[in-house]
């Protein structure tokens, strides 16, 4: 039997344990998610699809990629998540002469009083909650693969030791799509680790009006604390808690296997995709997925959220061919038919 959500009742991967208590924190956290929306929405206008894919992001774990023309608040709202959700950010302008230890920090050497030298390790800006990586592909690959494995594994490496990051930890970075001149393009290995790429477009002309009003006055709306890390923290544990029904998992394994050529059916996706998503992709929509049906109170994913993810999930973890430039065909083109396919 399934409900109006796609969640299967009669699924092993349903059944789980203290199903109450889940159903309360769920109810606790929705309202406490709504109260930071509403916080955020008084100081970002005319953004909510950019707002809830970046808090579900957060929600889930991952880190995100902003793209964007210049002026449309994405610098605004990474701050401003840092501040209603009680983290510790910090911000660092990537240029072409930014070095890997400007971003992780560095080891010193110190001559104590008796005389005794030894090295002491300088934090960088990465040892923060949320670090925004401000236009992430000006910096050189040296410096890009540098915050590699601070995305991954959530600890650096400095001189042969390891050093824990913060928790929860997430990288916000962003991207301008019109000068490309002195930039590197992102590795697919880097872009893969970025659970979402969400393009960020103008503002409808009500919400442009309500903004140029609110921030050009003598008095500018400042967001205040809605949530902590500890609830954000117990928020993602939540997150992976949730039960997904077997039609969901069937419609992500296909969505994603769909978009290689090696196993799709489609045409469209053999003749205009280099390459496409690996498993992460997969682990990245059920996880989104859930934290989606989390941030709008529902118990369990639908078929719904992972067709409204798939967009932001795929589209930096797929390449068209030269084909597929020359017909005119874009990737948002090959999602959509993706989506399609899963019914």
């Amino acid at each position: 039997m399934k409900t109006s959500s796609g969640f299967d009742a009669g699924s092993p991967t349903t059944v789980q344990p203290g199903i109450d208590d889940v159903v309360r924190e769920v109810e606790t956290l929705n309202q406490r998610m709504a109260d930071a929306r509403a916080e955020i929405a008084r100081v970002i206008f005319g953004q909510n699809r950019v707002v809830d894919e970046s808090i579900i992001t957060l929600l889930a774990g991952g880190h995100v990629l902003l793209i964007g023309v210049p002026g449309l608040a994405k610098t605004k709202l990474v701050q401003t998540l840092g501040i209603v959700l009680g983290l510790d950010d910090r911000r660092v302008q990537f240029t072409p002469d930014l070095m890997p230890a400007d971003i992780l920090g560095s080891e010193v050497l110190e001559e104590a009083p008796s005389g005794a030298r030894s090295f002491r390790f300088i934090q960088g800006p990465v040892f923060c909650q949320l670090l925004m990586a401000d236009e992430i592909n000006r910096a050189s690959p040296r410096t890009q693969s540098a915050l590699l494995q601070s995305m991954q594994e959530r600890k650096v490496s400095i001189a042969g030791h390891y050093h824990d990051l913060p928790a929860p930890f997430h990288v916000v970075a962003t991207q301008n799509p019109l000068e490309q001149e002195g930039t590197y393009p992102l590795p697919e290995a880097q872009l893969d680790r970025f659970l979402m790429q969400i393009d960020v477009g103008y503002p409808e002309a009500a919400d442009e009006r309500r903004m140029l009003i609110a921030t050009t006055g003598s008095d500018e709306a400042a967001p205040a604390r809605i949530l902590s890390a500890e609830e954000l923290l117990a928020a993602q544990r939540l997150v992976r808690r949730l039960p997904v029904g077997e039609a969901v998992v069937d419609a992500i394994l296909a969505l994603v296997r769909q978009g290689r050529r090696e196993s799709t059916t489609l045409e469209i996706v053999r003749r205009h995709v280099a390459w496409g998503p690996g498993p992460r992709a997969a682990q990245a929509l059920m996880l989104a997925s859930r934290a989606r049906a989390l941030l709008e109170g529902r118990l369990a994913p639908s078929l719904d959220d992972v067709a409204a993810l798939a967009p932001p999930i795929l589209r930096h973890r797929m390449a068209l061919s030269f084909a597929a430039r020359a017909d005119g065909v874009t990737i948002d083109a090959v999602i959509a038919k993706l989506v399609e396919a899963m019914g």
